[in-house]
Parts: structure tokens; sequence; C-alpha cells
């Protein structure tokens, strides 16, 4: 099938070949008939891709001092990499499609054949959750539905407004959302006034009902929405124009009456003026998207619906609400349709988007043959894999995520490695990557690794909580497994790992089995190793992750799914101090920070106490209450009366230690691509796993009982 994806870097809109999304519990496979170019929306994302770095940087000041707070604590060489990569990762663009139904997902409230509204991109096959469609009634077109989305923005914003009938209302900006707002106003009983500086685009609101002020000729917005009100002063302001200047703001403040409210759908400055919001008690709101659930993965990606008794619109109740709407005929959309087009052109179209200002809506229709659609396996660049010319094990990839994008695919092509397939679920995410890194295959099948036998291992890059069950498939498959950390989230996932692996073993040597604890293959804890392993006394062990704060409802979190934190994340230093202690663990003790619920949601703040059999002992101070400017991990042995002190894999300094005193660099190093280089060159030479498997299930054990006992405090 095809998708169309925008650059960020190049500002390049390119359509691409990739396989059709795999099924998914609580998600609609849709093929689709139609989608929306909401122009004004899209044009955004193509004149930023387009834009400089510089310019780039202006719009996104938050995201500037995260970069500069990257550059004191990890390099300015890491950072640029980093913002490099995160530019340089294209998005789907569209949000707005209409299809119907190939596989439901499970999902009880949809049928096979049913017609249907997602918020999906423009691509010939979409894979929704079910919270973000609506079937759409028969006396509503495929067309027609195709502005649902759209619409639905301005419904919630008219929500916020929450205006009574006769109530005076201004709509600033009249593109499609706005337009879309006038008429569900006029359909609420408020009379209108639309503001913009398009004489076409007001004349379309004039045509719905609503009363118009040309900007363009000089006409006062204030003086306009006095007279409007009677010079009472209006009873609400709605934005849903996009700029960079403070007017609107200051303008709906001015043309308010008391106790007027103010709700801001689209872009504007926001420098507001204090007096004119006191003197009038004003209120603001800035609307979010279609509704309630919107970014909330609970409801959205679990498909969990709000009470109906408390939450009455969802931002699915909306899109159905503007369903019924059309169907009722309140919402005329068919004079806003500026062009209709096949899904072909819409590459040509998004490139021209800044030049034709005067469009409104844009359709694109896909009429592309079944077979097309159906595949699930595509070939990237000059097409299909072939045998290594020296006879390398091949390697495939599961999961193109953050990481597997940006370090282990990249450092597996780096080395020449003989690259398998790429396998995702959605089949974007491993075409893109694919491409970049002469990857000949993407691919939603994982019997594409399963079953070939020409496939000698994989990686294992998925969510947490398909780690263990991906590798002990893989394994009973004969297949050498690197798996990114962690190797399970739960006991019985660890059990059936180990039951697997001694299954392939059984019969004689079997398959490799390797967890991504690239740490141990930093070159500064190389040398640290090296230091230690002279030293024959027991050593204490001090280790510190600033991780950093993230919200509780982000998956890693989420024990379920990510396992939480310390399975997550803190295992990469229970691996670490295993290595350099080079002894069996042999207690493991654990505190939380915090005394009552709310500072206990999480287990992100806690110390680790690890003791080894040869006397070693260590703390490990997993932190996500410190600053971001701080550096984010450290490292500090103290053996034999000397000291070694690794900060943030940047430098390791000795102190009192015999004929060392410090080592630097000018990149961060944590080992990654060293990593996964070693675990291919042992696939390549037949040679065992670079980190032993008594290791590797000691370190996942030792893992799970440290989370048990921080969960226990709870």
């Amino acid at each position: 099938m095809r998708q169309i994806i925008q650059d960020l870097s190049s500002g390049e809109t390119r359509m691409v070949d990739t396989p059709r999304p795999s099924p998914k519990a609580g998600n609609l496979v849709i093929d689709s008939r139609q989608s929306l170019i909401s122009v004004g929306t899209e044009r955004m994302l193509v004149d930023f891709g387009k834009a400089s770095l510089i310019s780039k940087a202006r719009q996104q000041p938050d995201k500037v001092k995260q970069v500069l707070d990257k550059v004191r604590t990890d390099g300015l060489l890491t950072t640029l990499d980093a913002v490099k990569s995160k530019l340089g990762q294209p998005i789907p663009l569209g949000y707005s499609n209409v299809g119907v139904v190939a596989d439901t997902g499970s999902v009880s409230d949809f049928a096979v054949g049913d017609r249907v509204v997602s918020n999906g991109s423009h691509a010939e096959t979409v894979r929704i959750p079910k919270n973000l469609c609506a079937r759409i009634p028969d006396a509503v077109s495929d067309e027609a539905a195709t502005f649902t989305i759209v619409g639905s923005i301005g419904l919630q914003g008219v929500r916020l407004v929450n205006p009574t009938i006769g109530e005076t209302v201004v709509v600033t900006g009249t593109g499609l959302i706005g337009l879309m707002t006038v008429q569900i106003l006029l359909a609420n009983g408020c009379r209108v006034l639309a503001m913009d500086y398009d004489p076409n685009k007001l004349a379309l609101a004039q045509q719905y009902g609503a009363e118009i002020c040309n900007l363009a000729d000089g006409t006062d917005p204030v003086e306009a929405a006095m007279t409007f009100s009677g010079q009472r002063g209006v009873d609400a302001v709605m934005i849903t124009a996009s700029t960079q200047s403070n007017d609107p703001i200051e303008n709906a403040a001015l043309m308010c009456r008391k106790r007027g409210r103010i709700v801001l759908v689209g872009v504007t400055g926001l420098n507001l003026s204090r007096d004119n919001f006191y003197e009038k008690e004003l209120s603001f709101q800035v609307s979010c998207s279609y509704g309630p659930g919107r970014y909330d993965p609970s409801y959205e990606e679990g498909g969990n619906d709000y009470p109906l008794g408390f939450v009455r619109w969802t931002e699915k109740r909306n899109f159905e609400t503007i369903l019924d709407l059309m169907a009722s005929g309140k919402i005329d959309v068919s004079q806003m349709i500026s062009k209709r087009l096949s899904f072909e052109d819409a590459p040509a179209v998004f490139q021209s988007l800044g030049e034709q200002k005067n469009l409104l809506g844009v359709i694109l229709s896909y009429d592309s043959p079944d077979e097309q659609r159906q595949q699930r396996t595509v070939k990237l660049g000059e097409g299909g894999r072939s045998p290594s010319p020296d006879g390398s094990p091949a390697i495939a990839v599961i999961g193109s995520g953050n990481y597997a994008s940006r370090i282990l695919i990249p450092a597996l092509s780096k080395i020449n490695a003989n690259l398998g397939p790429v396998v995702t679920s959605s089949g974007l995410n491993g075409t893109i990557a694919g491409e970049r890194n002469n990857v000949p295959e993407s691919s939603t099948d994982i019997n594409a690794i399963l079953q070939n036998d020409d496939i000698s291992g994989a990686v294992v890059a998925t969510q947490h909580n398909s780690h263990a069950a991906l590798t002990s498939q893989l394994l009973h498959a004969g297949k050498d497994v690197f798996v990114e950390k962690p190797l399970a989230i739960t006991h019985q996932q660890l059990a059936n790992v180990r039951e697997a692996y001694a299954t392939a073993w059984t019969t004689g040597a079997g398959p490799r089995l390797m967890v991504g604890y690239n740490r141990r293959f930093s070159p500064h804890i190389t040398v640290m190793k090296k230091l230690l392993d002279r030293v024959q006394a027991p050593k204490t062990f001090v280790m510190t992750m600033n991780a950093g704060a993230i919200p509780p409802d982000v998956w890693i979190q989420d024990i379920d799914v990510g396992g939480g934190r310390i399975i997550g994340e803190a295992c990469h230093y229970i691996d670490l101090m295993r290595f350099l202690a080079g002894d069996k663990i042999v207690e493991v003790k654990a505190q939380k920070m915090g005394q009552n619920d709310s500072e206990t949601v999480t287990e992100d703040k806690a110390i680790l106490l690890l003791r080894f059999a040869d006397g070693s002992h260590g703390s490990i101070h997993y932190l996500a209450n410190g600053a971001t400017s701080f550096p984010k991990e450290r490292v500090e042995v103290f053996a034999n009366g000397s000291v070694l002190q690794m900060d943030n894999f940047k430098s390791l300094r000795g102190f009192g230690w015999p004929g060392f005193r410090k080592k630097g660099s000018w990149r961060q190093d944590k080992g990654q691509a060293a990593c996964v280089a070693a675990f291919y060159e042992a696939m390549r030479k037949g040679q065992p796993s670079p980190i032993p498997p008594e290791d590797i299930f000691e370190v996942a054990q030792i893992t799970l009982e440290a989370a048990d006992i921080l969960r226990a405090q709870s």
C-alpha cells in the first residue's frame, strides 16, 4: 500500500510503498475511500519542514531549551546527532479519513464492511483505535464525512464557549474549522459575526447565515463587533485563525462584554493584556483538538471510554454529533471543497500548498486495486534480500521505534551486516528506517522471520511487554536473539524464556541469546573493567541515574506494558554493577521515596542495594526528581584505597590509581553500537553470546525482585 509522509528536515512531501498494517486488538483496519487535506493545518506542517533550522528553532523555543540542556550534559556532537535524528524522522500527513472496515480487531461495535470516518492519515489502508472511529450514517456521503474530524475541532471549541440561544459570537478566521464553527453556532441558535481577510471565505460564511467583517478593507474589528452586538459587547469570541500576531486576542478582549468568553481553537500570539481581562472578568480557554480523550493513552490506545454520565462529550461522541448534523442538513460542506483529486496527485498538491492561499478543502480519492493494498511485505531500494556475498548470517529487526531506528538499525548497517526485513506492526516506521539503512524489505508479518530459513537471527526492539513472547518464539524457531532490554517484565515471562532457551539447547548447540545491556561495551567502562580486574579486594559501587521525570501515563510507567522504570531502565545499572563486580549477586534490597499515595504512584525515585558473593556491594540511585541540567549518569567505584569516577559516558577519572589519571572523549558513548556489533560478530564467527546467558538470567531475576520489593511498599 502507499502513504504520504512529510520530511521535517528537508520539507519534502512524498509517497512511499509500505506494508499493510497488521490486525491489532481494539483497532480497526480500514481501506480508505477518501481523505481530506485540511489545507490550513497541513500547510503549516509543510512550511515547517521547508523552514531553515534557525526558523524551526524560533517556532519551538521550549525545544531549544531542551537542546541547550542536552549540550551541557551530553556534549555538542551527541546533541547534534539527536536533533538531526529527530528532525529526520518523517511524519504521516492527514487526519481525516473515510473508508471501509476490513478487520475489526475484535471490536464488537463495528463490522467488516462498515463505512467509517477516523483520524487516519493519507494512506490506502490505515489502522486506527476504535475510539477514534465513528460509523457514517447512510444519509452522509463519503465526501461529506471527510470533514467530520475538522468539524469536531470546531465543535469542541463551541462546547467550551457553552453558548445559549440568541447569544452573539464572533468567529475570527474562516478556514475549514472556522466555517464549520460558524455553522455549528448557527445551528445552536446564535447570531454569528465572521471575520477574515479573505472575501471568498467570508462570502461562504455569509451564505451560511453569518454576518461578516472583511478585515482586508481596513474595517476596525472591535467597532464592527460592538455594532453587531448593539454596543453591549459580544457574548463570546472563538479564534479559529492561525497567526503569530497578538491582534486576535487583544481584539477579542476589547469586543467582549463583561464576563464574556474567549476560546482559542487555532494558533495565535498569547501576550495578553491583564487590564482588559481584569476589568471585564473575561474567561479565556484553549480548546484541545477533538475533545475529551485527546492525547489520553488509556482512552485512545487502550480503548477505555469515559462514563457517559460524567463525560457527556468525548472526541468520538463529537465525531458522531458532526455526522448527525450533516445527516440532518444543519451542516453543509459542499461549498467548502476546492478540489477533488486522485491520491496519486497528492505529493504535488502538498508541495504547492504554500502558493495556493485560496484553497479550503481538497478531497483525495483512493481507487487502487485490492491486491496492492494487501501486501504485507514490500521490497525497498533495489528490491529484495539476496544472499550475502561473504556468507554472513542474515539478521532481521522486529520493531522500529526511536531506539531501533536511531541506534540499532544504523549500527548494523554501519558494520555491513546482512540485514533481513524490518518487521513492524504498522509498517511505516519499518519502511522509513529500512530506506535509510539499506534494508532490503519492510514487513508487518512476523512469519517473514520465523518461517524463513535464510534468517539466522533477529533483534527484538518492540514495547517491553512483547519482548519475552517474541524471544521465546524466535528461540523455538532456532533463531539467534538480541533483545533490547528488558528480557521480561514478569516472573512468568522470564520462566517462559528460560524454558524456550533450555529447550532450544537440548539437542546440542542452540541459538544465542543476548540482552542489549550496552553500557558494558562503553569504552569508558571497558577501561574501568580492566583496572578493576587488578583488584582482588571487595569493591563499593555508587551509581546514579538522573533519569528525569516523565508523566505517569507514559507507556513505560505502565506496569503491564512497559514494566515500570526500574524493570525497563534501571536494569541497565544492575547489569553494569554485576559486570564490574565480576561475581554473583547474592542479595538485593530496595527503598522507594515517599510515604503516601501521591508520592508513590510511580517507582522512579528509589535506591537499590546489591551485595555480591565476593563481599562487594553497591547502591543504584534511580532518581526522577533531579534537574535536567545535571549529568544523567555517574558511576563511582571505591576499591583498595583508590576511586574511579565516570561521568555521563564522556569522561573517566582515577583518584589514587597507579598508572591512570583520566580518559575523556569528544562524544558521549554508551556502547550502543559496540553492543549490537559484538553480537553480530559472534553470529558471524560462530562464537558464544558476548554476555553469558547465566548473567542475563541472573540480572533479569534480580531486577524483577527489586521491582517486587518496591511495589510492596506502595
